[in-house]
């Protein structure tokens, strides 16, 4: 049975808005004030997993463990320095 052109101009109208909707809503999605808010949203959820906090508690665990590893060292060698300028004025 054949459309009659209510129908079909029906369905362009209706198809019409659709893709007016859709072309609004990726408007809105691609704005750059959106786009900050979904990243923000996505890392607080990233950072709401416990495995994510496992992970970043063992790296700063490492960057302090480092950090006092070099201050050791570079208060060793200041003394071993100082050490070595004694004995050499004691000459």
């Amino acid at each position: 049975m054949a459309r009659s052109i209510d129908d079909i101009q029906r369905d362009i109208e209706r198809t019409r808005r659709q893709l007016a909707s859709t072309l609004d809503e990726l408007a809105d999605r691609s704005r750059p004030q959106n786009l900050v808010d979904d990243a923000k949203r996505g890392a607080s959820e990233k950072l709401q997993d416990p495995t994510v906090q496992k992970i970043l508690a063992g790296i700063g665990a490492v960057v302090i463990g480092g950090i006092v590893l070099a201050v050791v060292r570079s208060r060793k060698k200041n003394k071993d320095l100082k050490e070595i300028q004694r004995l050499l004025s004691q000459r």
